[in-house]
């Protein structure tokens, strides 16, 4: 009776405890059915769907009429499905052929298992076509966007490249990324438990959405042709490398960058130098980083006689000189125990102040530093905006190398006064000069001026860049104007004067380090009209052989490109500009 009564017990709880369980897994599964039903179903989704990105393309960039400058070719990428191939051989050996890649690359990627494996990007579309309509099972080709320079070499060092993901690498394809770039789409594939696509179910597309267009300031005429003013005065002084820039002073739009030898954009990781030389891998990456470099704004150099022009603006705001003050240049001037030259060995003689800048005179700019002294000189050179980045859309700018204050004794101060000892990026010079003769407000220069919408061609967002603070009085801007208009017309600048026209500006010649090597860097800096300037144009000739002087050889180079461009930008001539 007792083992009875036990066994009954026993019986019992067994089957309550069968009962919680199926009552318990019922709840579970009428929660899982009402409440988590969404998540589940887009977990099964998942499970059998195969998912393939569209790629979007990439935003154009148009110069400031509207001319493509960057855009896009269809290309395609080749896959292969290694659970859909069926006659994996055959897939190998036609691949292979038609695509012009070696058998086992190709059956490395053959036969990897993976839901999916690229075979080859970048196939041309006459290739993609021809292996689509092969019909090979489990080889899949999606058409895709590679980015396209139309003009290979203008301005590479502005427009720069993308990767093999159409991804900006360097230039304003980097810096404007978030417009270019678009979004991608998708395709949306069924498959069974294996894999394989279910062919009776239509594939589910997420179109992809272009990137937007980018309009520039640079013009495509000018570039094109201060790019071959560049080419020829380079091969014709067998210099290392010319730089040339042209900008609108008054609002700091770069109508044109220069940085010669370019490159090819559609073949970026080509090197320019020529020639098949075996090198390794990090050779090839300096090099190719060498000729990616943008000088005009990631390098800095000794401006030389151009930053008189600095130097004289700060001792007239100051009021330390006047026009009219007179000067004496022995050909020499004595700072410490420093016998400091000019560049004319007899020396100027009397001259006024006006007359040392025309003959870009050292011994009087020595003197003016002198006067201004080395705190002050020092406060104009961060207010005139020298200490800080010029703010260019562009990666990669570099800063202003310059002696600490404290370090700055009586020679470094005379040096300093005309254009030695420290260095700066010729995009600075640019735009600290452009800020000084437009009136006196500081400047950014840069590119950027709108982006278009790719569908609509409306625009969706503009690049105010305003005239910034006041740097100089305008009665100081006004005074340079006339002082750098007398350099080209009666001084040091007569190459770069054009009949009719009023051309402002100043030359130079600085010697790198060290001294020893005897390699000069010569410049000319000019603007027009002088009264008015609407252009200014910089050309910088790095170690030119034989005759080095900048008002010699890179003068004229500006006059030519003026004399093009100032009737191009419907600059008409005044006057003859000369006294």
């Amino acid at each position: 009776m007792k083992n009875k009564t036990y066994n009954k017990r026993k019986i019992c709880i067994v089957f309550a405890l069968a009962v919680i369980m199926i009552v318990g897994l019922i709840g579970r599964l009428c929660y899982l059915m009402i409440f988590e039903a969404e998540y589940y179903q887009k977990k099964a989704e998942a499970l059998h769907e195969r998912e393939r990105d569209i790629k979007a393309a990439r935003g154009e960039i148009v110069d400031r009429n509207g001319k493509v400058l960057a855009t896009n070719r269809t290309v395609c990428t080749v896959s292969v499905i290694h659970s859909q191939i069926k006659e994996p051989e055959k897939v190998i050996k036609l691949l292979s052929d038609t695509l012009g890649m070696e058998e086992k690359e190709v059956r490395k990627r053959v036969e990897k298992v993976s839901s999916m494996e690229r075979v080859k990007t970048n196939v041309d579309k006459e290739t993609g076509d021809k292996i689509r309509e092969m019909e090979l099972e489990g080889v899949k080709v999606d058409e895709d966007f590679k980015r396209y320079y139309p003009y290979e070499e203008l301005a590479s060092k502005v427009l720069g490249f993308t990767g093999g993901d159409n991804q900006g690498i360097i230039g304003l394809e980097v810096k404007y990324e978030d417009y270019l770039k678009g979004e991608n789409g998708k395709i949306l594939a069924t498959t069974d438990a294996r894999g394989i696509e279910l062919p009776d179910i239509a594939e589910d597309r997420i179109e992809p959405r272009a990137g937007n267009t980018l309009r520039i300031s640079l013009d495509y005429n000018i570039q094109e042709y201060a790019q071959q003013m560049a080419q020829k005065v380079m091969e014709e002084k067998q210099a290392d490398k010319v730089a040339i820039l042209l900008m609108n002073p008054q609002n700091g739009e770069i109508l044109a960058m220069v940085n010669y030898p370019e490159f090819n954009l559609n073949e970026p990781f080509e090197l320019n130098t020529g020639g098949d030389v075996q090198m390794d891998d990090e050779k090839k990456q300096e090099l190719l980083n060498q000729m990616w470099r943008n000088g005009c704004i990631n390098d800095t150099y000794e401006p030389g006689s151009v930053f008189k022009i600095i130097t004289a603006s700060a001792s007239l705001e100051e009021g330390v000189v006047e026009t009219d003050d007179q000067f004496f240049c022995p050909g020499y001037k004595i700072v410490e125990d420093r016998r400091i030259r000019c560049h004319k060995a007899g020396g100027h003689g009397s001259e006024t102040f006006v007359q040392g800048v025309q003959n870009s005179c050292n011994p009087v700019f020595m003197e003016v530093g002198q006067r201004l002294g080395s705190e002050r000189f020092c406060d104009y050179f961060e207010q005139f905006g020298l200490m800080e980045k010029t703010g260019v859309d562009l990666p990669g700018e570099a800063g202003t190398i310059m002696h600490r204050r404290e370090d700055i004794g009586e020679v470094e101060l005379a040096t300093m006064s005309f254009g030695q000892s420290f260095q700066v990026t010729p995009i600075q010079m640019a735009a600290t000069v452009s800020s000084l003769i437009n009136g006196g407000k500081r400047i950014t220069p840069h590119f950027g001026m709108e982006v278009k919408s790719a569908e609509t061609g409306k625009t969706i967002k503009e690049f105010p860049y305003k005239k910034e603070e006041r740097i100089v009085s305008e009665e100081t801007s006004e005074t340079m104007q006339k002082i750098l208009e007398s350099v080209v017309s009666e001084g040091s600048g007569k190459n770069g004067y054009i009949e009719g026209y009023k051309i402002g500006g100043k030359t130079a010649t600085s010697q790198t380090l060290p001294r020893s090597a005897n390699k000069y860097i010569s410049s000319f800096l000019g603007f027009a009209p002088a009264d008015d300037p609407q252009v200014l144009g910089m050309c910088i000739i790095y170690n030119p052989q034989g005759i080095y002087y900048g008002g010699t050889i890179a003068a004229p180079v500006m006059r030519q490109i003026f004399d093009a461009v100032l009737p191009y930008l419907g600059i008409e001539k005044t006057g003859n500009g000369r006294k």
